[in-house]
């Protein structure tokens, strides 16, 4: 039992953390490098589409488990902590998650490349 509270408080936290490097993209106060690798972060752990579906197995779930934990890491460990501290307070104090729909967007038109040139591949050659 005291894992599963542990995990649940872990899931939360990286949740609330994923918005808070979204609200470190948008803010002046950020240095740039940080700046950049948090929107990338967080319009990927905010997008409502995944770069690896969750019905590929094992990989599915890669990026949940991995990918995005260690992006936030690294991204927290850039931004100067009394700014990640205000940042932190904002995203536990707002109740709806912000949705990147250009993330969306972006993901969409990979996997439709990819579909695009993998059609193109297995097409017979004249």
């Amino acid at each position: 039992m005291f894992r599963l509270n542990r995990l649940r408080h872990w899931a939360r936290d990286l949740k609330r953390d994923a918005h808070a490097l979204w609200l470190a993209a948008r803010d002046i106060r950020t240095p740039k490098l940080a700046k950049l690798l948090a929107l990338l972060v967080a319009a990927y752990a905010l997008s409502p589409i995944d770069l690896i579906p969750d019905f590929v197995p094992v990989l599915g779930y890669l990026d949940d488990l991995i990918i995005v934990p260690l992006g936030i890491w690294l991204v927290v460990r850039l931004i100067p902590a009394d700014l990640m501290a205000e940042y932190r307070t904002l995203a536990s104090q707002v109740s709806a998650r912000p949705i990147s729909k250009i993330a969306a967007s972006l993901v969409v038109l990979i996997w439709l490349a990819l579909g695009a040139g993998l059609v193109i591949w297995l097409m017979p050659k004249s």
